[in-house]
């Protein structure tokens, strides 16, 4: 077991707090013995939570604030009127600070995002954070940005978006040199919009750690054809609503089939252990938060609504952000891009 590794929880956020937060604590201190907790709201809903579980107790600080932040608040009314004293600001403040080195929060997204860039920065060399997230393929997982922070891209941000999302893989899934594709309405060159097409033609030139493999569809993201997808936060935040639409549907079918007679009944009982395993596949908690990447601190967006399972799996990125030093990772990187391009500019 290495060194302790500190996270600091909103525990307001979300649509169910403390009663989701704790116990997602509690799982992830299981799978990760090093972790510790600052637990940030309100201490009379959180200690009774806490009392329930004690391996967490001991290794969880609380930070008391009665000031939480409305699900469907503007994020410019969040900012001014929960900054400084509100359960998501003094989380960020706690990775701000170096108290912790991440924050997680199932909290109002656009909050979130306003008052992570206000408190934390945004990283030297990038225009604007993105969310990533990583998505299940065929055989493995591979990272599509942005899925909600930016509602367009200009052709330098879609090639920034490239740059961090392939940072994010070499720590994550330990791939030197990512594969990299722009989502398009179609792979030929001369489809899609004009920032597109001019973030292409960087990426096939500029001197980037990555392996750049062109434009892809909708249906390649799902097949692993790439190790990171690059698209602006609105086509992203769709392409994502849709896939998790579609994994409930399959279910739905799945579960409609299996009791439609005493045969199939019977043959799902045989198969149980298959339709368990797809199960877990196609459960959106299991790979649950979005990472605000471009920032000087680890920030991640649990989905509002989700149970402690779900929470847990956004605390275990949490804690494989912070464990593989990912955003020094990226600045480096960021960096040696922008190195480049003026030495070649120079040139």
């Amino acid at each position: 077991m290495g060194a302790p590794v500190t996270i600091a929880l909103d525990a307001m956020g979300g649509d169910h707090g403390p009663s989701v937060v704790v116990p997602a604590a509690a799982i992830a201190l299981i799978r990760h013995p090093d972790l510790r907790f600052l637990l940030v709201g309100d201490s009379a809903r959180i200690e009774p939570e806490l009392a329930s579980h004690e391996a967490l107790a001991k290794k969880a600080t609380v930070i008391h604030t009665d000031v939480a932040v409305a699900m469907d608040a503007k994020p410019s009314q969040a900012l001014r009127k929960g900054r400084w004293k509100s359960s998501m600001w003094l989380a960020l403040e706690a990775v701000r600070d170096g108290r912790a080195a991440a924050a997680v929060s199932a909290g109002n997204t656009g909050a979130l995002m306003a008052m992570a860039k206000f408190c934390l920065k945004t990283m030297e060399g990038v225009d604007r954070p993105a969310i990533a997230a990583i998505w299940p393929t065929v055989d493995a997982e591979c990272i599509v940005l942005d899925v909600g922070a930016n509602v367009g891209a200009d052709s330098r941000q879609l090639v920034e978006f490239a740059l961090m999302g392939a940072g994010m893989a070499r720590a994550l899934f330990g791939i030197d040199k990512p594969s990299v594709g722009l989502l398009n309405i179609g792979v030929e060159e001369i489809k899609g919009l004009d920032q597109i097409r001019e973030a292409a033609a960087v990426l096939k030139d500029a001197p980037l750690p990555i392996r750049y493999h062109g434009f892809v569809e909708g249906d390649d993201v799902g097949q692993g054809v790439v190790d990171v997808v690059v698209t602006d936060g609105y086509t992203g935040n769709i392409a994502l609503k849709t896939a998790e639409g579609t994994a409930k549907q399959i279910g739905e079918y799945l579960r409609a089939a299996m009791g439609r007679s005493l045969l199939a009944r019977l043959g799902a009982v045989l198969a149980q252990g298959a339709f368990r395993a797809l199960k877990e596949k196609l459960d959106p908690r299991q790979l649950n938060g979005g990472i605000f990447l471009g920032l000087n601190g680890i920030v991640i967006k649990s989905h509002g609504g989700t149970d402690a399972t779900g929470f847990a799996s956004a605390i275990d990125l949490a804690y494989d952000m912070a464990s593989n030093g990912v955003v020094k990772r990226l600045a480096s990187d960021v960096a040696g891009f922008h190195a480049k391009l003026e030495l070649e500019g120079a040139a």
